[in-house]
């Protein structure tokens, strides 16, 4: 088991959210419930799911739970996309925000191939 409060991908996934958070408190009305509610559940997905593959017996089981992180992360990057695409965020954070996902993507899949090599697919080359 580890201690996930001391994880640096742990830490990370915390500060998204709260990057998160931030951009859509700026949200028009209407979005509330639609594309800000989606981003805050991607985003707090993420630091969540390490939380909770942390607690498993098996290093194997843990790196199941980063590769859903991951996944929020993927699921989250496209949902900054269609912000700015809405122009619910400009550019410049929408840049900002995808070079922490893709940060934050890079870290949880270096540290989920040390805890179990085996999890991770193949290399592609294109």
């Amino acid at each position: 088991m580890h201690n996930f409060r001391k994880l640096q991908i742990w830490i990370d996934g915390m500060n998204l959210v709260d990057d998160i958070y931030n951009a859509t408190d700026k949200f028009p009305k209407h979005e509330l419930f639609g594309l800000a509610s989606q981003m805050q559940r991607s985003a707090t997905s993420v630091p969540s799911n390490i939380a909770e593959g942390s607690g498993k017996s098996s290093n194997k089981d843990f790196a199941r739970f980063l590769s859903i992180s991951v996944g929020s992360l993927f699921e989250l990057e496209t949902q900054v996309l269609i912000a700015e695409r809405r122009g619910y965020i400009d550019s410049s954070q929408s840049q900002d925000l995808q070079n922490k996902i893709i940060r934050l993507e890079k870290m949880i899949n270096t540290f989920k191939e040390k805890l179990d090599p085996s999890s991770m697919p193949p290399q592609v080359f294109l």
